[in-house]
């Protein structure tokens, strides 16, 4: 059995990672008190947790780290507190104050090496780790700070081991602090070269969902962090349980990831429908599907998105429920031949498909209905550069150029030149995005490796 250790990052991090533990261990039937109640065919719950005293109890292979100790007190005291091992549940006594420098130089330099060492026991306790899960907000100090610190020691102690995040990024007009740019900026920066696969996660994208979908007037932290953990939950499922077409850690990169740079994705998922009203909930394969590609059922919210000039590099659809592999090949074809979506005139097959036959569990907090199937797309689009020009760049640029707050984190110790370094690298990612869409395929590779006689 291959393991996955969690890591989750800071007060968001850490709130995102109890619900997915929550749904977690509801398919895995594992209550709170740690103990299996039954037995699921052809379960992998070794991938997340770890089985204590010949089978009795199980903890989570996880690690939850912020640098106030609010958070991890209310986790370590809470009613899930069984599933948690106090000595992976790590805290500091001073916050970053919403600063990045602050976690990422002064106090974060303080506990990176407890950290490293709750980390290093995780790995001996795990027989093959296939690699990292991180929960993190990059608008934070922590989640920025001293999550990008976290991410260049796993860099270099675990480099042949794949780094997933989910990040949440700052909303278009929703800000809970004034120094968000600056902070997703530097984190943004350390994220291009130290994760392999990046989900962009937008509260104010899921705060829309739980409104217009689920009928929630006011949609709290609990509601949007159960809506994201049944997107991982599927996105998991395939390491987790058997089915007839699987994926694993590596084989998602691969399959997502044309370029090192370009690994940050759009999510989607289908059906979205409240529990009261599951009669009106699409049984469709190809209506849920279609769903996933519409910008209304997607985790981040883009800017003006128009499917023929924003392009996918990729995309991975998993299916639970009742699907079978002759559906999804119908739909996938149905969905090209009727311009649903535009892939890259360079990547004409696009599509990596997963099939499990378990549907995802439906907890009594949860205010999403039940059904027997669901989709949850994961695109790799040309159009999220816009995300980083219109939330991070453009907003940076009109702080930056009056000398904002700047003092705050050279006083921390980051030399300003990194403002100006961080800002290049997200104009060259800008381009980046640009290029790929310039692109065309062409035989040059052949004409070009080959003799006159034809021959290599």
């Amino acid at each position: 059995m291959r393991e996955i250790i969690t890591i989750e990052i800071g007060q968001a991090g850490i709130q995102l990672g109890n619900a997915i533990w929550e749904q977690y261990s509801a398919e895995h039937s594992i209550n709170d008190a740690g103990k299996r109640m039954n037995t699921v065919k052809n379960d992998g719950f070794n991938v997340f947790f770890e089985e204590m005293q010949s089978g009795q109890f199980y903890k989570n292979k996880k690690l939850k780290v912020d640098l106030e100790p609010n958070v991890i007190d209310e986790v370590a005291s809470g009613p899930s507190a069984a599933l948690f091992n106090p000595a992976f549940l790590l805290s500091g006594k001073e916050d970053a104050a919403n600063n990045f420098a602050r976690g990422h130089y002064t106090i974060g330099r303080q506990m990176i090496d407890k950290v490293s060492d709750s980390l290093r026991k995780l790995m001996d306790n795990c027989d093959n780790a296939m690699g990292f899960m991180i929960a993190h907000s990059v608008g934070g100090g922590t989640g920025s700070g001293f999550g990008s610190l976290l991410l260049g020691q796993l860099a270099v102690n675990y480099r042949k081991k794949q780094k997933i995040g989910f990040e949440i990024y700052p909303s278009p007009t929703l800000s809970t602090c004034v120094v968000e740019p600056y902070n997703a900026l530097l984190a943004t920066h350390w994220l291009l070269d130290h994760t392999e696969l990046s989900l962009v996660l937008d509260n104010e994208a899921i705060y829309g969902l739980c409104q217009n979908k689920l009928r929630i007037k006011k949609p709290d932290v609990g509601n949007l962090n159960r809506l994201i953990s049944k997107v991982i939950s599927s996105m998991t499922s395939p390491f987790r349980f058997n089915g007839e077409l699987n994926v694993d850690l590596n084989e998602l990169q691969t399959n997502l990831v044309p370029f090192p740079r370009l690994h940050f994705m759009v999510t989607g998922m289908s059906p979205i429908f409240p529990k009261m009203d599951m009669r009106n909930a699409p049984n469709d394969v190809q209506k849920i599907t279609d769903d996933c590609f519409k910008p209304s059922y997607w985790l981040v919210q883009y800017t003006e998105f128009d499917p023929s000039e924003d392009k996918y590099m990729a995309i991975s659809l998993n299916y639970r429920g009742d699907v079978t592999s002759k559906e999804a090949g119908a739909t996938v074809g149905w969905l090209k031949s009727n311009q649903k979506l535009y892939l890259v005139e360079w990547c004409p097959t696009g599509f990596k498909i997963g099939l499990n036959e378990l549907a995802p569990a439906c907890l009594e907090a949860d205010d999403i209905g039940t059904f027997c199937k669901n989709a949850v797309m994961i695109g790799n689009n040309t159009g999220i550069s816009r995300l980083f020009t219109k939330r991070i760049i453009q907003k940076f640029d009109y702080m930056y150029s009056q000398q904002a707050f700047v003092h705050w984190y050279v006083r921390e110790g980051l030399e300003e030149a990194e403002f100006i370094e961080a800002r290049e690298d997200l104009g060259f990612l800008e381009k980046d995005y640009l290029d790929v869409l310039l692109e065309q395929p062409t035989d040059d590779y052949f004409s070009d490796n080959t003799d006159e006689s034809g021959e290599y």
